[in-house]
């Protein structure tokens, strides 16, 4: 068994360090030409000819602590397990990255644990939802497929048992807490917007509340994926679905109308509508659930002003660039809230 135990040499090793030795070719045992560098909010990525790793940044927020080691290497272990209900044989394993006694850095070393990464395989780009759609190659039976899969997963799925009150409770929290943010002064954004927005999806909470408590007395509520985007979908022929969202269960408690309306959603931000429709056309089909379109609206309604929220916090970050794409990217998502918003009256 690895120790964790930390000492004078592994304290001394800072994240920049450890994101320095990760970009290097020679770190990988594959033995790469190159190693390609994602940074997000919480991890770097690191990407070699055939592996992606991933290494969790020591972040703390309301909704996940990463600030220690073991809440890291925990967090790898769960993005492993899950992340193999909907892209098995992607997901390989968890690997140490250490630190020897003269305080030399290896990957899956001997020496102390100084930090823990997720290892994948590297899935090809072309057969991604979110290039597909750029690049136009999106064919119907890529659609017709990764749909199914994800309506054989939902529909095979344990329903989680909650009130149809407490359900939509959920939404009255969270709606407020995405007006509140989105309307704050620094961010410039016309707060007419966004309160025209919160007004009508309060309205829906009122006028078509039993609409989302059947759904929770019809036991459709499931532990999902999460973070169904189209840069998550990989069409191959045996379509997988990665990066699901693993550091709290509660997010991934939903319903899978509400995770598809997430990902028509997304591809409508990208410029094509069809493949929501399509998609929903064939989770009916096999799952024999034909959500009203008034409920679609409200969740496509939902998730953009909530995706809008997450993309203006990149603003909050001294060191973001391009400050002007996320700017851009958060007025698409309140224009696509309110567009569905006003489908709702």
């Amino acid at each position: 068994m690895r120790t964790e135990t930390v000492h004078s040499k592994a304290l001394s090793i800072s994240l920049e360090d450890k994101v320095a030795f990760l970009k290097r070719p020679s770190t990988y045992p594959d033995g790469p030409d190159e190693v390609g560098v994602i940074e997000t909010h919480m991890s770097w990525v690191f990407l070699t000819k055939n592996y992606v790793y991933k290494l969790k940044k020591p972040v703390r927020s309301d909704f996940l602590d990463f600030s220690t080691l073991d809440s890291r290497s925990q967090d790898c272990r769960a993005e492993v397990k899950l992340n193999g209900r909907l892209a098995p044989d992607v997901y390989l394993e968890t690997v140490p990255l250490t630190v020897d006694k003269h305080g030399g850095l290896q990957l899956d070393g001997s020496g102390d644990v100084v930090e823990w990464l997720v290892k994948m395989k590297r899935l090809p780009r072309d057969h991604m939802l979110d290039h597909a759609i750029q690049q136009r190659t999106v064919r119907r039976e890529d659609v017709r497929r990764f749909s199914k899969k994800l309506a054989c997963f939902y529909d095979n799925a344990h329903p989680i048992e909650i009130m149809p009150a407490a359900y939509c409770h959920r939404f009255e929290q969270d709606i407020q807490d995405n007006c509140t943010e989105l309307s704050r002064s620094e961010y410039g954004f016309p707060q007419a917007v966004t309160e025209r927005i919160t007004v009508v999806q309060r309205e829906f909470l009122e006028r078509g509340r039993a609409l989302l408590e059947q759904r929770a007395r019809d036991h459709k509520i499931i532990e999902a994926h999460g973070d169904l985007r189209p840069e998550h979908v990989c069409m191959i022929e045996k379509p997988v679905f990665i990066d699901c969202l693993e550091f709290k269960k509660a997010f991934r408690i939903l319903d899978p109308a509400d995770e598809l309306s997430y990902l028509a959603m997304e591809c409508e931000r990208l410029g094509t509508t069809w493949i929501g429709d399509l998609v929903f056309e064939t989770y009916g089909e096999v799952a024999d659930d034909y959500p009203p379109s008034e409920l679609l609206h409200f969740y496509k309604s939902f998730r953009a002003a909530l995706r809008a929220k997450i993309t203006i916090w990149h603003l909050k970050d001294d060191k973001i660039h391009e400050r002007h794409k996320w700017v851009r990217r958060t007025q698409h998502y309140l224009d696509l809230a309110d567009k569905h918003a006003q489908q709702l009256r």
